[in-house]
This record gives structure tokens, C-alpha cells and sequence, in this order.
């Protein structure tokens, strides 16, 4: 049986979607530390150069010593600080975005765990016990490659309930695979006169994700979460290599094209 031609169009405009986003997943790898240092490594292989070796050695251990990769992830979260709720003026809903949820293998199915960005979902809550805002947003959060498996939103609205937070002060989005369909899909659930909103994402986050939804017409209050990098003194452990720093480098640069890339799709 053939398809009529909206059924059509909705799964061509379903299979576009997934590309992108693998598209966004993959062009960012092409210029991430690991990849460079991994196309130098092979350089070096394939031409015997001791300076494309040499180079890869030199990147890998600037992108994974803490004293070089700390420095730069505090530059990308723009020396912001972690905010108290009572320091925050009243708006009219609290929106929370995605990414804070692990999905692993349970003893029967699929279970959701939380992940390191979980601050978000607790500021949240924060947020709403201190009388900011009416209305809490949960993002439908939903990668392609997740399947049939519950958007996070949902499964933060149940855990909300658990808090205390009552069924009818919350609201979860249609599904979404990353901050700008976010953003449009935050737009869609509110009504028109839903301006000023209290944005929750990641500290490093926080400047991409409030640009597009001031894009999208709305008044944004930040409230910075999961700040990756904890105040210290510098110890000599710092010069010497970490597989975290190197995460925290190639998440650093990751975020930096991110902004490039909506900053160049702005102009054009």
C-alpha cells in the first residue's frame, strides 16, 4: 500500500532529521583533539615524520594536563557563578533542558540513571520551592539512536512528582534532539504571552542555549549549573597528564564549534 503524500513527507522530514543530527555529532569530531592528534599519529606513520609525531605528542599532552585544560573550560563557561535561588527575579516558567540522563542496561529493561549534569533537574526544583516561577518546562530530550526509549523529559516529570512538585505546575516538550529544537519545541508548548523564563543548562552550555531562545522571543534569566572545574590551588599533579582534562579539552572545543556554527547560521 502506497503512502499518501503527508505520511511521506513526514518520514522523508523524520530520516532528514536523524541525519543532521549525526551530521552535528560527527563534523565537531573531525576537528576535536583526539582527532587531530589521531590524524598526526597516522601522518607520522604513513610519511615517517618525526614532526607530525612530534606535534601529536605535544597536543595530546596540552589537551590532557589540567593546568592548560582547566583554564580553557572556566574561559568557555565565561567565569560564571553559581547563583542561589533567591537571587533570581520571578519569571513565568522554569525551563530545564536536557542531558542529564543515562540510559543503562536494568535487570529487566532499559532503566534511566542520572549523569553528571544532574544539577540541573535539583536547581530546578530549587527554583520552584523558592517561589521563581509556576510552571516548570522539562525538555523531551531524544537521540536518534536512543530508539523507543522514553523521552528524559518524562522521566524527569516523574521523578519532579516524587519531589513533591504537583502534576499540574509541570509540562514536558515534544521530543527533541538537541538545544535548538529544544528551544523551538519550548516556543510551540508555551503560550505567546510566556516570555520571561528561568533557563537551567550547564555552566559551559548556558551562552549557546540563551542566545537561541532570545532568538525565539523570550526574556532569559541564566541559571548556570554543573560547573565542571572545582576552585583549588595548583599542584604539581596538574602538569601531568589526565584522562579528564582530556575530556574536559575536547568538550571545551566541542561547545566553542557549536557556537561557531549557529553564530555563522545566524548571518546567513
Amino acid at each position: 500500500m502506497k503512502k499518501a503524500p503527508q505520511q511521506r513527507g513526514f518520514f522523508m522530514g523524520a530520516r532528514n532529521n536523524r541525519s543532521m543530527i549525526y551530521l552535528h555529532r560527527l563534523l565537531p569530531l573531525a576537528l576535536s583533539p583526539i582527532a587531530l592528534i589521531m590524524l598526526l599519529m597516522a601522518w607520522s606513520a604513513y610519511r615517517r615524520s618525526r614532526i607530525a609525531a612530534s606535534l601529536a605528542i605535544a597536543l595530546l599532552y596540552a589537551a590532557s594536563v589540567p593546568v592548560l585544560s582547566d583554564p580553557l573550560f572556566r574561559a568557555v563557561e565565561q567565569q560564571q557563578l553559581r547563583l542561589m535561588p533567591e537571587a533570581v527575579a520571578p519569571a513565568q516558567a522554569v525551563v530545564v533542558l536536557s542531558g542529564m540522563m543515562l540510559n543503562i542496561s536494568g535487570q529487566q529493561t532499559v532503566v534511566p540513571e542520572w549523569g553528571e549534569a544532574a544539577d540541573r533537574f535539583f536547581a530546578a526544583l530549587e527554583l520552584y520551592a523558592a517561589g521563581k516561577a509556576p510552571r516548570l518546562v522539562f525538555t523531551g530530550g531524544l537521540l536518534p539512536w536512543q530508539g523507543d526509549q522514553e523521552p528524559e523529559g518524562q522521566v524527569l516529570r516523574r521523578m519532579a512528582l516524587r519531589f513533591g512538585v504537583p502534576g499540574d505546575a509541570m509540562v514536558v516538550s515534544g521530543p527533541a534532539q538537541n538545544t535548538e529544537q529544544e528551544c523551538a519545541a519550548v516556543r510551540r508548548l508555551l503560550e505567546p504571552g510566556v516570555q520571561r523564563i528561568v533557563l537551567v543548562t550547564s555552566a559551559f552550555h548556558m551562552s549557546r542555549a540563551k542566545r537561541l531562545f532570545e532568538q525565539a522571543g523570550f526574556v532569559v534569566t541564566p541559571y548556570p549549573v554543573d560547573f565542571r572545574v572545582e576552585v583549588r590551588a595548583i599542584t604539581p599533579m596538574d602538569y601531568l597528564p589526565d584522562a579528564r582534562a582530556l575530556w574536559r579539552t575536547d568538550l571545551a572545543v566541542r561547545e566553542l564549534l557549536g557556537r561557531g556554527y549557529y553564530a555563522l547560521k545566524a548571518l546567513f
